[in-house]
This record gives structure tokens, C-alpha cells and sequence, in this order.
């Protein structure tokens, strides 16, 4: 299937809401649920919403999927890796752990079964990303998590309320990027310049919190299109040397996913083991989003809290996890709220054959 992906480069610092909803924390991850509001809220100032949500929300397969937003520096991609085999095997010169985001190209060693020479990595503490000293030069921080003042001015000037706000602040040449998926090149041929055209408003417009204040903006989107393994992948991972004979592949999440109801089973405490996803297998976290609605009927009310399997989580399941979107809005509200679980992910092998050592043997 035919996909996008996007880069996003800021020109300003971006709010990204922390689980907490703490103002002077902030996330790491525009999540996918998040981008997806912000592009519905988008299509509705283009004047397209009705037929943005019956083809995504109310289709039975949404026309358009996307994993959520991870940093990049350069050509560098980074993202959330597989739960099931991060971190490797423990090294004495770099504690892998402490890494929440990898290069692309590591994902692929690791899948691989090969090794990660420790020489040549190391932690970037204020992004939490790993990244390359084969050059012999320490890299610069991809982005590093500010706290910054402001004030609230009444209307007539006579008061003023001080507060601060966390934000992410990038490094030249970095950003975040993200994937869009089409379900078909019917689906490609009808959304892909509406997509196009509400990521355009976006930019100017701002992604995210504090967006009043000038925050969220980014230079235009840079898309590159092609089929999703392909824009990733180097080479494939999923090979007969790395795969069980039992269950070729696992399912990577590059997205928030939230089971449909043919696959509905972790919101009841994982009772019993289901036809699509098998919850007794696998390595997957959850996470509780929540959020405030964004609407004149009700600005600012708080939506429903949904339990979802995380990004890095790797799914057992004969088929590729499909999701869905939940109505999240509050009770006896004037109009939906939709929060988007559709799953974007990849093919990876189960198990990896070979020792998963450090050494100098890859980079």
C-alpha cells in the first residue's frame, strides 16, 4: 500500500501534553491519536470534515493511518523499537535502557541478530535518543525539554497571573517525522491532497499546546512517498534465518492502537486468549490517554480516558492489527469526540536466532 512520510521541521519550541497533564513536564511523543485530531480539526477549517470522518471513523477501514510523530536529526530517523528485543544483552560501557529512541538502522542490526557496537553509540540524555560517535564527534542533542515563563494579562490590563510551560526545542537540521498509510490508491488518489492541504495549515497554524503563543509551527511539510517498508527498511528484516516456524512475524506498533471489537479483550483485564490479538504472548505497555475537548460546544471539557497499547509494542496476531475510534466525547455532550486507535506497524521476526551481544561487529 502506498504511504507517506512526513517531516517536520519546528521554527518554534512545541508543547507536547505529558500523561500528567503537568505544565511544566512535556512529552517526548506527538502520539498518533493527537496528529490525528489535529489533521480532523484541520479538515474542518478546510471545510471538508463530514467526509474526512465517514472515510476514516466511520469506515470499517480508514482511509488514512498514521503512526505518530518521532524526532529525526539529519537523515537520521529515531524511533520507539521493539519492545522484544530492546535493550540488548547488558554492556559495560553504555547502559542501553536508557534510550527511548533508536535509530531506524539499529531496529534493523538487532532484527537481524546481530550486535551493536558499544564503541560507537551513546545516549543523548536530554532526548533520550541514541546516537552514532562513529565520527569520533560528540553529537549535539536532538532536542532538549525547556520550561519557559509567561504571564496572563486580563482584558483591561489590571492584573496579571505568572505561569511557565514546558517545551521541546530542536536542533538545526531536526524535527519530528511521522508516516501516513492509505488503505488503497482509491484512498491515495482521493485524501492525499487533502492531507497534503490541512498539513499546510498545520505548519502555519501550530501542532500541539501553547499554540496561541506561537508554538507548534514548522517550515512546510517534506513528504517523500513510497510503500512504508520501503521509506524505513534498508534491507528486510524478516528473513527464514530470523522467524520461528510457528508464527513468522510479530506486528511493530508505530502508533497508539485500540482493539476493535473483534479484537476487544485488554480493557477486561485480558481474560481469555482472543481470535486476532493473543494477549497471553507478545511484549506490549499500555498507556492512558486523556485530553481536553477542543470545540465551541464545549471548549476545554475534559474527554474520556481510553487505555491503549503503546508504540515499541510488539503483537502476536495472525493478521495486521487494524484498531478503531473510540468516542471519547463527555457524557451528554453536543457531538462526538473521536479519539483515532488505528494501528500502523510494521513486520518484524518473533525471535531472533543469534546471540544479541555487544561487540564490534556492527554499526
Amino acid at each position: 500500500m502506498s504511504a507517506l512520510l512526513i517531516r517536520l521541521r519546528p521554527t518554534s519550541p512545541w508543547r507536547i501534553g505529558p500523561d500528567s497533564g503537568d505544565r511544566d513536564r512535556v512529552g517526548r511523543i506527538y502520539h498518533s491519536d493527537a496528529l490525528f485530531g489535529a489533521v480532523t480539526s484541520a479538515m474542518s477549517a478546510l471545510g471538508q470534515l463530514n467526509e474526512w470522518l465517514q472515510a476514516t471513523v466511520q469506515a470499517a477501514e480508514p482511509a488514512v493511518r498514521f503512526s505518530s510523530c518521532f524526532p529525526f536529526q539529519g537523515q537520521t530517523l529515531f524511533v520507539v523499537p521493539p519492545q522484544h528485543i530492546w535493550p540488548p544483552a547488558p554492556s559495560a560501557k553504555i547502559r542501553w535502557k536508557g534510550a527511548r529512541f533508536v535509530p531506524v538502522k539499529v531496529v534493523e542490526v538487532l532484527l537481524a541478530g546481530e550486535s551493536l557496537n558499544e564503541d560507537a553509540w551513546a545516549i543523548d540524555t536530554a532526548s533520550e535518543c541514541l546516537v552514532s560517535t562513529a565520527s569520533g564527534v560528540a553529537a549535539s542533542p536532538v532536542f532538549r525539554a525547556t520550561v519557559r515563563p509567561n504571564a496572563a494579562m486580563d482584558r483591561h490590563g489590571e492584573g496579571a497571573l505568572a505561569h511557565s510551560s514546558a517545551c521541546l526545542e530542536f536542533a538545526p537540521g531536526g524535527g519530528l517525522w511521522f508516516a501516513a498509510e492509505f488503505a488503497s490508491d482509491a484512498a491515495r488518489s482521493e485524501w492525499r491532497g487533502p492531507l497534503e492541504g490541512a498539513l499546510r495549515l498545520l505548519a502555519d497554524s501550530g501542532f500541539g499546546g501553547e499554540r496561541s503563543r506561537g508554538w507548534g509551527r514548522c517550515e512546510m511539510p517534506e513528504i517523500v512517498e513510497g510503500s512504508l517498508p520501503e521509506l524505513l527498511w534498508r534491507r528486510t528484516p524478516v528473513t527464514p534465518e530470523t522467524v520461528t516456524p510457528e508464527a513468522q512475524t510479530g506486528h511493530w506498533l508505530l502508533s497508539l492502537f485500540h482493539p476493535a471489537m473483534a479484537e476487544n479483550g485488554f480493557d477486561h483485564g485480558f481474560e481469555r486468549v482472543l481470535d486476532h490479538v493473543d494477549w497471553q504472548q507478545g511484549n506490549y505497555s499500555t498507556v492512558t490517554r486523556a485530553g481536553r475537548v477542543e470545540s465551541l460546544a464545549g471548549w476545554g471539557n475534559r474527554k474520556r480516558d481510553t487505555r491503549m497499547i503503546a508504540e515499541g509494542s510488539v503483537l502476536v496476531a495472525p493478521e495486521t492489527p487494524r484498531g478503531t475510534a473510540t468516542n471519547v466525547a463527555p457524557e451528554g455532550f453536543a457531538h462526538p469526540v473521536y479519539r483515532a486507535g488505528f494501528a500502523l506497524s510494521l513486520p518484524v521476526p518473533l525471535v531472533v536466532t543469534k546471540l544479541l551481544v555487544t561487540g564490534k561487529v556492527s554499526t
